[in-house]
Parts: structure tokens; C-alpha cells; sequence
């Protein structure tokens, strides 16, 4: 079957190969792919800005499929299954990150896509308990949005708490912010979105999303405008997806005092120059929100099951397997919203 393989570190070294086709056992499930979104750590790992381990390896981890086979010791995932799958393929189970199933913090973890095999190909295996069964509703081309929803999910309903009378800041009209944005409306908060003058087309994207207030902040009055918003306070709750140091420290300065920042976006650099000044002073909790957990999936699912998040509209291009280069391609020119792959 062909596959889309990371073969070596360092910029580009994707191929399009053929590779043998992977076999179930124990409690794995074979899924054959529907479609897979390119996220934005596949573009990472393209460019060989990640410390990528195990290589070679099939790239692509946000996903939905068709149960193709199952494992001996599989219980209740059956073959026709339309399913999504979390990214986590294998962790140590003695930790206790695992033992609260906070697979995301477990140090010897293997993603799917990353150290394990993924699913830009045909087939891809995946452990039962990372399987999720699609309600009726919910299509194929929506599903393989769920691995990035329910990192919003996570950060939004369980890092923190949204309340239907707060004003919350989303930073970044990426795909992550997007979707975030749309989960915070979710909850009956006012949201204001912001961006730059090259993210237009997102900020126009968002207004068609429900989203309160889009802000150009480098046309428009970032500070002005929230405090107005806000009677001055500052928002209750804001959320960076940009990983911009200037964006974040814009940002500190215009929370309400006590309010939470939750950074979800990841920065260039390990090491960043922040205003530790406002988290101080005002009293905030900055946050960290890293990837998913399985409970977030189960909130992805649920307000896709519930119409609450407009995923169809922000998939702009499907492409085929066999033309990957061409999707990456258009990716890293930042003119879309959200690319597909269909196996």
C-alpha cells in the first residue's frame, strides 16, 4: 500500500513509498482511512523542526476510518465500525499519568503519526481503547477533524472553565483557533478572535462561524477594544494558539485581574522573554494545555454530534494520496484553512 513516510531528520525527506500492508493482534484495531488532516506539527516535522524519534515512519494522525479487522482480545469495536481514534498507540500503564488516563503527560507514550505508524496510507492500527465509535450524524470528512477539536475541548472545558457570561480572548485564527473560538461559543461566552492583516480571510471565516468580534491587531486597537468590551476589567479567560511571544505579552496586560490565560499554542523557543510582571501582579493562572486526553474526545464528538462546531466550512481542500506533496505543499503557503488527505 502507498504511505505517506518521514525516512530520515531534516527538511523534507517525505516520500511517497509503497510499504507492506500492518497486521492486528491483541487488542489493536485495523482501520482503513477515510481521510487525514495535516496539522500543523506535520508541517514541523516536514521541515525537520522536531527531534523526530523511530523514523522511518507514516505521518498523519488526525483521522477517521473504517474498521477493516480487529485483534483477538478486541471486546466491543466491530468490523464496519465508522470510527475516529485518539493518537495514543502505547504508554507504559504504570505511571500515574496513566492511571488517571492522562495518556498526554505519560513520559514513554508512542503517538500515532509520530513514533508509531500513521495514516496517510490505507490501513492504520490502532489500540481499541484509543477507538471511537462516530455517532450517525457526524461524517467522515468531519471525524478526521476530532483530534484537533478535542485539544480545544481539553483546554477549554477542562483546563479551565467557561462561563456563559464571560468575554473571552482567542489569539491566532489558525485551524486550533478556530475550532477553539467555536468551542467557547459553545458554552454561551462573547468571543473576540484575533489575527493579523494576512489572516483575513480566517477573521472573515470566523464571522461566519458566530464569532463575536474579529480583530486585526495591526489595524485595529487591540487594548482599546477589550477594555470597552469589558468595562475596563480585562477578558475573563483568554487562550493563545499563535506560540507568538508578542501576541501572548499583547495579551497578558488585557486579562481580568484573577482571570486564567491558557497557552496552547507552542512557541519557536523553549525559552521566552514574557510579562511575568502581569501574571504576577493581576494575579492570573497561565496555564498549560498540552494535546488531549480520552475525555476530550468524548466532548469532541459530542458537540459534533451536536451541530456546535462548523467543521465542514473550514475544510477548503481535499486531495488525494497519491498527490500528499501537493497537499503539504499548499498548506506551508498559509492559504488555507484545512487541508485533507483521502486514502
Amino acid at each position: 500500500m502507498l504511505a505517506v513516510v518521514k525516512t530520515k531528520a531534516g527538511y523534507d525527506n517525505v516520500e511517497l513509498l509503497e510499504v507492506e500492508e500492518p497486521k492486528v493482534y491483541g487488542d489493536r484495531v485495523k482501520i482503513e482511512v477515510a481521510y487525514t488532516g495535516i496539522c500543523g506539527s506535520d508541517i514541523h516535522t516536514f521541515k525537520g523542526e522536531y527531534n523526530s524519534k523511530g523514523l522511518p515512519v507514516i505521518l498523519g494522525h488526525e483521522f477517521s476510518g473504517i474498521v477493516a479487522e480487529v485483534g483477538p482480545d478486541v471486546k466491543n469495536i466491530k468490523v464496519g465500525d465508522r470510527v475516529t481514534s485518539e493518537t495514543t498507540f502505547e504508554t507504559c500503564e504504570d505511571c500515574i499519568y496513566c492511571e488517571s488516563k492522562d495518556y498526554n503527560l505519560c513520559s514513554k507514550r508512542k503517538g500515532i503519526g509520530t513514533q508509531a505508524n500513521g495514516s496517510m496510507t490505507k490501513y492504520v492500527i490502532s489500540r481499541e481503547e484509543s477507538c471511537h465509535v462516530l455517532p450517525d450524524n457526524v461524517s467522515l470528512e468531519a471525524a478526521s477533524l476530532t483530534e484537533p477539536l478535542a485539544c480545544c475541548t481539553h483546554s477549554a472545558m477542562e483546563k479551565t472553565n467557561i462561563n456563559k457570561d464571560d468575554v473571552v480572548l482567542v489569539i491566532g485564527p489558525g485551524p486550533i483557533g478556530l475550532l477553539l473560538a467555536q468551542v467557547v461559543k459553545s458554552k454561551g461566552a462573547k468571543v473576540i478572535l484575533t489575527g493579523i492583516t494576512r489572516d483575513i480571510a480566517r477573521l472573515e471565516l470566523a464571522k461566519e462561524l458566530g464569532i463575536d468580534i474579529t480583530i486585526d491587531t495591526l489595524k485595529e486597537n487591540l487594548e482599546e477594544i477589550i477594555l470597552k468590551e469589558t468595562n475596563g476589567y480585562g477578558v475573563d479567560k483568554a487562550f493563545d494558539c499563535s506560540g507568538s511571544v508578542v501576541a501572548v505579552n499583547s495579551a497578558l496586560s488585557l486579562v481580568k485581574k484573577k482571570g486564567d490565560f491558557v497557552q496552547v499554542g507552542l512557541f519557536a523557543e523553549k525559552s521566552n522573554l514574557l510579562d511575568q510582571e502581569s501574571i504576577i501582579q493581576r494575579e492570573l493562572q497561565y496555564i498549560g494545555s498540552r494535546s488531549q486526553k480520552p475525555s476530550s474526545w468524548k466532548l469532541a464528538l459530542d458537540l459534533l454530534e451536536n451541530n456546535k462546531i462548523a467543521v465542514d466550512k473550514m475544510i477548503t481542500k481535499i486531495f488525494d494520496l497519491k498527490d500528499s506533496r501537493q497537499a503539504f505543499e499548499e498548506v506551508m503557503k498559509g492559504t488555507e484553512i484545512k487541508v485533507l488527505i483521502k486514502s
